[in-house]
């Protein structure tokens, strides 16, 4: 029996979008443009069927700007994405965060943290906030009056390993109540459990960044979303 090649990709996709189905994620980029998505357009775009942010030197950014998932605000959730940044860069993923300025994509809040260096790479950084709330390879809680108390799980340089620079790398960001985990490689980088009244954020958008800086490209695919809310 002959089966057309039409019939094959169809199949896949049924039993891909079949699966996303069962184990409760559904994709939130489509594979093909940004729509769903706000940014500045000169700065991202589709390519190879991934997001990918660009910046060059004679047009070097002043600030931080984000690519924003425009479909709703994420509260309890797991976040699945594969990612790539070329040779130089800073980039991550905001959640639960605030849009300060619209005309210009900021963002302000929690960040799942990218960079070309590794040395930041998984931590967990508040961006226009409190700064770094957990580096690589600790779990700090932060009470309701702000005191930090942090506690080792791993080495930092040791984690770094597992991560792979200038090729494709597997995030996975959980925000549960009060949780907040950041694992790359299937290795957990850093956790956090913010108590801090006025501070700690509950809800908010979802966002990709560009860093000031050095010339940078970034790349996004497999955008992954499963809500925990009524787990």
């Amino acid at each position: 029996m002959l089966v057309s090649k039409s019939s094959v990709v169809g199949l896949v996709l049924c039993m891909s979008l079949s699966l996303n189905a069962q184990d409760g994620f559904r994709e939130i980029f489509n594979g093909k443009d940004l729509k769903g998505w706000k940014g500045n357009t000169e700065l991202w775009s589709v390519k190879d069927s991934c997001i990918t942010g660009v910046t060059s030197a004679d047009k070097p950014l002043k600030f931080n700007t984000f690519l924003i998932w425009d479909a709703g605000k994420v509260k309890n959730f797991e976040l699945e994405f594969d990612y790539k940044l070329e040779a130089e860069g800073n980039s991550g993923v905001q959640y639960r965060s605030k849009i300060l300025n619209e005309q210009d994509f900021v963002v302000g809040g929690y960040q799942a943290d990218i960079d070309a260096t590794l040395k930041f790479s998984g931590i967990n950084y508040e961006e226009k906030g409190r700064g770094i709330l957990a580096q690589r390879g600790q779990r700090v809680t932060i009470d309701k009056s702000g005191a930090a108390s942090p506690q080792s799980f791993g080495d930092a340089a040791e984690l770094g390993k597992a991560i792979r620079a200038g090729d494709w790398n597997h995030y996975r960001v959980v925000a549960d109540g009060n949780k907040l985990s950041h694992t790359i490689n299937g290795k957990l980088m850093s956790e956090v459990v913010d108590d801090q009244d006025g501070k700690a954020s509950n809800e908010g958008v979802l966002a990709f960044q560009i860093h000031q800086g050095p010339p940078m490209v970034i790349h996004f695919k497999n955008i992954r979303l499963k809500d925990l809310t009524s787990k």
